[in-house]
């Protein structure tokens, strides 16, 4: 208690040097907090705009073969079909599920609008794979639509609001092609940075047994795979291309063939990048933090100075060096936390308002978690630790006789 009022007292007899200090660790504190909850939220949006594109996913896309093989000529131009697809969900191993995707442009009517349209036909599974997730009140493609040739469309948000407007699209019938589709579901609206063909926003995925009965199309524009776990992907890619090369006749070894964009690799690396990115930025505001323990440190030292024989009055009144040495920490530590409290409070409110400005899109919204509160008030604890030992340990060494002629 008696080290407590020692405290009050000398904040209130020192206020400019104590808001200064107190400033210095706050300023550091909201530094590392801030920097390190940005970092985490800037991590997070990018991973959700790339994640648009569909998680650990593989975009495939027949070729030609750039090698001889087995007698044949290079050259041979690769193309798939729906029968292919099926061997693939038989055959290859590891695998999660795969859609072939038939790809045109279609004329829209409904109303007094026309427009072309983007259309995809694809297999219901290709939802799950590409994160497309229906509004309330609709839904994506399922297999009856696909075992019966349905006449179903899903629709792009924002193809959806262009044809409809105001309108509730669920139920509505357009004319694609020349055939009236029913509309099912339309897309709920999602970052997505980016793509192979267009946005989702801006397509029309219909049954791709469906698509091949209106187009005449027999063969996939591409197709689409995704492991059963991630870190399987690439053994799913070679089972996809053995099972691929062993129909179609051509060297297992040849990567023009079939083309492929793994995304497991672009998240891979994403998370490695952004790891880096915020441990830079955690050394950042850790040395902005140190500052402000120097600061504390140097501040330590002038008022050991200044209280040398109040400190050589108390040792010679049977105070001993373990009571002097506590003193000086608890000031110290006293000082260090209440910068550090008003520092979390200041990056806590910045991370309440910051949602308000509209900026999420591009660097996220700032998280100021338990791990990132928790590892400031680790540092700020270490380094007020550190900024008050070594002045509290001077005071605590002083000679008696000595301190109290000075």
């Amino acid at each position: 208690m008696n080290a407590l009022r020692q405290l009050w007292r000398d904040v209130k007899g020192q206020k400019l040097r104590t808001f200064l200090t107190i400033f210095g660790i706050v300023w550091g504190t909201a530094a590392v907090s801030l920097l390190l909850a940005f970092g985490k939220g800037f991590h997070h949006q990018i991973a959700k705009n790339s994640a648009g594109l569909g998680e650990y996913i593989v975009i495939a896309w027949p070729s030609q073969t750039s090698k001889p093989w087995e007698g044949l000529t290079k050259g041979r131009r690769i193309r798939l079909d729906e029968e292919d697809m099926e061997r693939l969900r038989h055959e290859a191993q590891g695998l999660l599920g795969v859609s072939g995707e038939y790809s045109s442009s279609l004329k829209l009517h409904h109303g007094a609008k026309t427009i072309a349209a983007n259309v995809s036909g694809v297999a219901p599974v290709f939802g799950d794979l590409r994160n497309i997730i229906p509004q309330s009140g609709g839904r994506f493609l399922n297999v009856l639509d696909e075992d019966k040739r349905r006449r179903v469309a899903f629709m792009g948000d924002k193809i959806a609001k262009d044809v409809f407007a105001a309108q509730d699209p669920i139920g509505q019938t357009v004319m694609l092609g020349g055939s009236p589709f029913t509309v099912v579901g339309v897309l709920q609206h999602k970052a997505q940075d980016s793509n192979y063909d267009s946005p989702d926003e801006e397509k029309i995925y219909i049954p791709g047994s469906t698509f091949r009965a209106l187009t005449g199309e027999k063969f996939v524009s591409n197709f689409i795979f995704k492991a059963g776990s991630a870190k399987d992907t690439e053994k799913v890619k070679a089972e996809v291309i053995r099972v691929v090369a062993a129909k179609h006749r051509f060297d297992p070894d040849d990567k023009e063939a079939l083309a492929m964009w793994d995304t497991t690799e672009m998240f891979v690396f994403l998370d490695t990048f952004m790891l880096a990115f915020r441990l830079f930025l955690g050394i950042v505001g850790s040395l902005t933090l140190v500052v402000g323990g120097i600061g504390v440190s140097n501040i330590m030292n002038v008022v050991v100075e200044e209280r040398t024989r109040e400190i050589g009055i108390k040792m010679a009144l049977g105070a001993k060096p373990r009571s002097v040495l506590n003193q000086f920490l608890l000031e110290t530590l006293g000082i260090t936390a209440l910068g550090g409290l008003i520092g979390l409070a200041i990056s806590a409110a910045v991370c309440l308002v910051f949602p308000s400005f509209g900026v999420t899109e591009y660097v996220g919204n700032p998280e100021l978690s338990a791990g990132v509160a928790g590892g400031t008030a680790a540092l700020l604890g270490t380094i007020g630790l550190l900024a008050g030992y070594f002045p509290a340990r001077s005071a605590s060494n002083l000679d008696p006789v000595v301190a109290m002629k000075l």
